[in-house]
């Protein structure tokens, strides 16, 4: 099994309540029932303020890197990370356990 783990920051003066924001994370939230090939799927909001932490986060797990490669290229995949890319970086770490 492969873990993925993403972490979002939200650019300078955007907001979590903004429509483009919440209508990213709806199309996130909604991966987990449309790519047959997450095993594990959870995002979220930080609930904390510190000034270091990111703001939102995915956990997800897939089966192996062939798994992996078929949910990046996954057209809802590819579709939220273009809403993303708009108001959003990030940092991800993908290992084995």
């Amino acid at each position: 099994m492969i873990r993925h783990l993403v972490l979002f920051k939200l650019n300078e003066g955007v907001e979590r309540d903004e429509p483009r924001v919440v209508a990213g994370v709806e199309a996130f939230r909604a991966l987990g029932e449309q790519i047959p090939e997450l095993r594990f799927w959870e995002c979220d909001w930080n609930i904390t303020d510190r000034p270091i932490a990111y703001d939102f986060a995915i956990n997800s797990a897939v089966e192996d890197k062939d798994a992996l490669q078929r949910y990046l290229e996954h057209p809802a995949h590819q579709a939220g990370v273009a809403q993303w890319r708009e108001f959003a970086t990030w940092v991800i770490a993908d290992y084995a356990f």
